[in-house]
């Protein structure tokens, strides 16, 4: 079975029901409910292996081995990753949640199933050498372009911010006070400090580049902050690829936005800075996203170990 054409009798049709639920009431998009029918799918075709005709014959044994099957591969389908069977349990659950509130079945089999434990992996992080020959790097050369990338990468560093928000930036977010109002996800704004280094950056760039950069452009003159080269605002995929730029420059490999402000994050906290604070400085919802920071690195780990143990040499 490889597509819901396929499915017929009650499940087909409880399946149906489910997607034309999550497309009409809950809104969810054409890729997405897509995805959803794609492994439930899968799920069907297991139900239809162990006997099951319908959703209220299903027990917590059928799912537990439909996730073992798909985390294998022993129902003949591909072997799924731990985030990829997560996802196909969540579908699993979402159907068998809207079966039950139906009343097509008296029970959901699926309220102890638990999704396996997926690794979480320390975000990259560059040293504060590397910080300092990748903002060194792209500020080398002549003309607009080097100190107008000097200052984003800056900035970057400065506050932790996403790229998004600093491309979002207006000229008159910053200002002269050693702020800058960033706006974060679901247009919630914050306030994070800028150091003298991103200032005088941010300056020389205002001064210097920013009005030449803005003369290009064809029409009134645009708030931005950061300007591409037809006097535009800076969109994500320019800035990255000044990033991209400036990490080669420099030597550095697997750099991204993103690698600034975990950077940021980390020497934060290796600085001693409290978890609340760097949670609020990153614009996190909650103090758990920012706890991943806080766990030991290898090198940590190394350097503890050949100070402390008495036959670590």
């Amino acid at each position: 079975m490889s597509s819901l054409t396929e499915v017929d009798g009650v499940l087909g049709e409880a399946l149906r029901d489910y997607l034309a639920h999550l497309r009409v009431e809950r809104g969810l998009s054409a890729n997405t409910v897509d995805a959803y029918g794609r492994d439930l799918v899968r799920y069907v075709a297991h139900l239809g292996e162990v006997g099951r005709m319908s959703l209220a014959q299903v027990t917590e044994a059928d799912v537990l081995a439909y996730v073992d099957a798909i985390r294998q591969g022993g129902d003949g389908g591909a072997p799924l990753s731990a985030s990829s069977t997560a996802r196909a349990l969540a579908a699993v659950r979402g159907w068998h949640r809207f079966v039950h509130a139906e009343g097509l079945a008296a029970e959901d089999p699926t309220t102890q199933v638990h999704a396996p434990t997926r690794m979480r992996r320390l975000p990259h992080a560059l040293s504060v050498d590397d910080v300092s020959r990748l903002l060194d790097a792209a500020g080398a050369g002549e003309g607009p372009v080097p100190l107008r990338d000097r200052a984003l990468l800056e900035l970057l560093y400065a506050t932790g911010g996403r790229i998004s928000e600093i491309v979002g930036l207006d000229v008159d977010d910053v200002g002269d006070a050693p702020v800058v109002r960033l706006r974060g996800k679901g247009d919630k704004e914050r306030v994070v400090p800028v150091g003298s280094f991103a200032r005088d950056a941010v300056q020389a760039y205002l001064v210097r580049a920013r009005p030449v950069l803005a003369s290009a452009a064809r029409q009134q003159g645009t708030p931005a902050l950061f300007l591409n080269a037809r006097g535009g605002r800076m969109s994500r995929q320019t800035a990255w690829a000044a990033l991209q730029a400036a990490a080669g420059r420099a030597g550095l490999a697997g750099v991204s936005p993103h690698t600034l402000r975990h950077s940021f994050a980390t020497h934060l906290l290796a600085g001693g800075a409290d978890v609340r604070v760097v949670q609020e400085l990153l614009g996190h919802a909650s103090v758990t996203t920012t706890q991943i920071y806080t766990m030991v690195t290898p090198d940590a780990l190394r350097e503890v170990y050949a100070a402390a143990h008495p036959r670590a040499r």
